[in-house]
């Protein structure tokens, strides 16, 4: 990637998009925000990333696409209900022309918060 290219903000993010994919992505960082009002949000490997405890989940925009990662874990504790969508070890494509299923993603954002908490805690338990 060009350093020219090097986005600071989610808003900056969206922002570079057709306005009916910005409508999702605006959307989808609501959706994020209320499942995990306590996350920071971020640039990490140019993708709108929010942080709780770690790296909670990333997404990004492509032309016919949205690409949601919320790690292995989520994949695969979601998996019969992503059964319908492209995945891989740790993405899932969200087609751009079918409706978003913003209820499973806020469900998929509340697993990745409980699951850093506890790794959190963990850690805190092994420092003591």
């Amino acid at each position: 990637m060009e350093g020219t290219n090097t986005i600071h903000s989610i808003d900056e993010y969206i922002i570079q998009f057709p306005e009916e994919v910005q409508e999702i992505l605006k959307t989808l960082r609501k959706v994020i925000k209320d499942a995990a009002p306590d996350a920071e949000e971020k640039i990490s490997y140019q993708m709108p990333t929010f942080v709780l405890y770690g790296n909670l989940v990333h997404f990004a925009a492509y032309k016919k696409h949205l690409g949601f990662y919320p790690t292995p874990s989520a994949i695969s504790a979601f998996e019969s209900a992503l059964s319908e969508y492209k995945c891989s070890k740790g993405a899932v494509q969200f087609p751009l022309n079918k409706p978003i299923p913003y209820e499973l993603i806020t469900e998929m954002v509340k697993f990745r918060v409980e699951q850093n908490k506890k790794k959190a805690e963990g850690k805190l338990k092994k420092k003591k």
